[in-house]
């Protein structure tokens, strides 16, 4: 097992008057892909969410590249080399798809080979180069967010339901996508309900239920044992190919 990118110990989030994680042991191995499976409500995206400190921990630690980021500011965490792709997506609407990759190129201008590596995944960022994101279907504003996030080289990729409302060429395009960025320096979490598509990429999964991570281990250890796949999700990845 690789050394850790990413350790959540004992981790407990509140959100007003509620709890939704309870102690969250997660760890994210340096390089590949890390999935997070588990019913709605499980504490998935919330998971995501308190690691990148848009909501924050009220107990626990989460160690990121062996510094302690639990009680840090979205903005410093995100120059750690972090980057969220939020299952709502949040394109800016009023600019242009250009604009808002520019907007994510924290080091300054665009890098034209970077932008064409990550067009040839998703052609249709160049079709709609100059117009304003809010024009976009929703299958394009995926592509946007995601290109945003990948715009310059990250550590960490934190990615919510990316295929949610993708057609079934664009997830190819994606899977391409993240197939490359595991050869590179990049690590990637993902929470993700398309179960085809996670075990084709996955290297390690945890299974969430109840603000907890019930199971960890290798995705392909899961995605071959049928009777593991009922014990923790109630249903078989064979069902959903």
């Amino acid at each position: 097992m690789p050394e850790p990118l990413l350790t959540l110990s004992g981790v407990h989030t509140h959100i007003g008057q509620y709890h939704i994680l309870q102690g969250v042991d997660l760890v994210v191995p340096r390089g590949g892909l890390s999935v997070l499976l588990g019913r709605n409500g499980a504490g998935k995206t919330t998971t995501l969410r308190t690691i990148m400190g848009l909501w924050k921990a009220s107990a626990g630690s989460i160690v990121f590249d062996g510094r302690d980021i639990t009680k840090m500011a979205t903005p410093d965490i995100a120059n750690l080399g972090i980057a969220y792709v939020p299952e709502s997506m949040a394109v800016f609407s009023s600019l242009t798809v250009r604009e808002n990759l520019y907007l994510a190129a924290r080091s300054g201008p665009l890098d034209q080979a970077r932008v064409d590596w990550i067009c040839g995944f998703f052609p249709a960022l160049k079709k709609f180069w100059n117009y304003p994101a809010g024009n976009l279907s929703g299958g394009q504003k995926q592509m946007v967010a995601i290109a945003r996030a990948i715009v310059e080289p990250r550590k960490l990729l934190l990615v919510d339901e990316p295929t949610k409302g993708l057609a079934p060429a664009i997830v190819q395009s994606l899977i391409a996508a993240f197939r490359e960025l595991k050869d590179t320096d990049t690590t990637i979490l993902l929470v993700e309900q398309n179960f085809n598509f996670v075990r084709s990429l996955g290297d390690t999964v945890g299974v969430m239920d109840d603000g907890r991570v019930v199971h960890a281990g290798s995705m392909a250890l899961l995605a071959t044992d049928d009777e593991l796949q009922q014990r923790l999700l109630g249903l078989s990845l064979d069902s959903h190919q």
